[in-house]
């Protein structure tokens, strides 16, 4: 006997994204390269990990003496305190004053998940969300789903080739009152003093709440403080902000997604009621978070030798990546490329704009297999030694090629226009 389906009336969604991935691997073309993976890659095309990780990894495995119940709702508080103090430093002003705290996440994403649920139940009249980063990111369909409205932006300017400040400060000028900016890759701005100084006195005046990203500390510059310096200058000027840290690409433990939500309160009573109120949210969320991703960092940052190397590491990558964009540059110099490339090595972190506009991408990728997204937004550690010239000489070609198909170079194809 036949029965109707339940889901019969459910359509299939719309893929969110892979199909440049798909395409790649059905590819027979020997020298066939895909350049838009999110992880970190060696010089031999493998995901990169710290070398402390593979140590840390066979000493978890062969330890007897570990427990393996559940951990609390809260989290791993050696973990938690360990990711705090790595984001704002242990002797910052919030740490001794004890008005930071965290929540243990689940993935890339559970910090964006959690943090929103709190956002909608005890902030109703935020109903707005700005989300603002060097890219397009998946934080706007988390609120989304959640009733917020969203207005979604890109730092990057693909007229001038560049990561454009006054995109933020416009947006936040603009802004109703009371509204939620969730912001990442804010430190590839580069704002001045003066800047910074200006940005958040707008934010403070419209009570704007801050929610922050951040995705691979230690990868942006090599420089762990660095690439959370910005932090501190709000916190000195006395906002109260959340903070996504997503710890998985920092650490080279991707299969391991796990990060926290950091709070920063007015006080310390303020912080528990928050988090208590966080705690009933995780509850319902997850229940219980994984332990395995959380034991590695812990036990690298709980260790001065481990935490040495581990930093040494990130110091390496980001020097590496650095040369590469150094080198990309020069030979597509040496070619003759028409334009300037100087907006290569502007670009700090693992991923950056290559500048072409949509024909020159589809030229890559129709005709010299190299696959890159629509936005011409790379991962510069997929180039090495053995693909450095072939990815050149294609790009030359493709400008070239495709001259007067749309002279613009385009980086960015923005979900809204840039505000004068």
């Amino acid at each position: 006997m036949s029965t109707l389906s339940v889901f019969l009336d459910v359509p299939a969604a719309q893929k969110l994204e892979g199909s440049l991935l798909k395409t790649y691997k059905q590819d027979t073309y020997s020298k066939k390269m895909f350049l838009a993976y999110k992880v970190c890659m060696t010089q031999e095309g493998q995901p990169w990990a710290s070398f402390v990780v593979h140590k840390i990894r066979q000493q978890i495995a062969q330890d007897p003496s570990l427990n393996y119940e559940y951990l609390p709702v809260m989290g791993m508080k050696s973990f938690i305190q360990a990711s705090l103090g790595l984001l704002f430093g242990k002797h910052s002003q919030v740490i001794v004053e004890n008005r930071a705290g965290g929540v243990h996440t689940v993935g890339d994403s559970g910090a964006f998940q959690l943090g929103a649920q709190f956002l909608k139940t005890w902030r109703g009249d935020s109903q707005i969300v700005y989300v603002i980063s060097s890219q397009v990111e998946q934080h706007g369909l988390i609120f989304q789903d959640m009733g917020f409205i969203v207005f979604e932006f890109s730092f990057w300017d693909s007229e001038q080739l560049c990561m454009d400040p006054n995109i933020l400060f416009n947006l936040v000028k603009g802004a109703p009152d009371g509204c939620i900016f969730v912001i990442g890759n804010i430190d590839y701005c580069k704002l001045t003093q003066r800047q910074w100084t200006k940005l958040m006195a707008t934010m403070k005046r419209k009570r704007i709440f801050p929610f922050f990203d951040i995705p691979y500390q230690g990868l942006s510059t090599g420089d762990l403080e660095e690439d959370t310096r910005f932090l501190q200058y709000f916190i000195s000027e006395g906002f109260e902000f959340f903070c996504s840290q997503s710890l998985s690409k920092s650490f080279g433990i991707y299969d391991e997604g796990v990060g926290i939500l950091a709070v920063v309160a007015l006080n310390n009573h303020l912080l528990l009621c928050v988090l208590s109120q966080l705690m009933n949210f995780a509850l319902a969320l997850w229940l219980n978070p994984p332990t395995s991703g959380a034991r590695i960092i812990t036990s690298i940052l709980c260790n001065p030798a481990l935490y040495e190397a581990w930093k040494l590491s990130l110091k390496e990558v980001a020097e590496n990546i650095m040369l590469i964009k150094e080198k990309f540059k020069e030979k597509l110099r040496l070619l003759g490329t028409p334009g300037s490339w100087d907006h290569i090595t502007n670009q700090d972190g693992t991923h950056g704009y290559l500048g072409l506009n949509i024909q020159q991408v589809e030229y890559l990728v129709k005709k010299k297999h190299i696959y890159v997204p629509r936005n011409g937004r790379i991962n510069f550690t997929c180039i090495n030694a053995s693909n450095i010239d072939y990815i050149t000489q294609s790009i030359n070609e493709a400008i070239i090629f495709t001259k007067g198909s749309g002279e613009k170079k385009v980086s960015s194809k923005s979900i809204a226009p840039k505000l004068e």
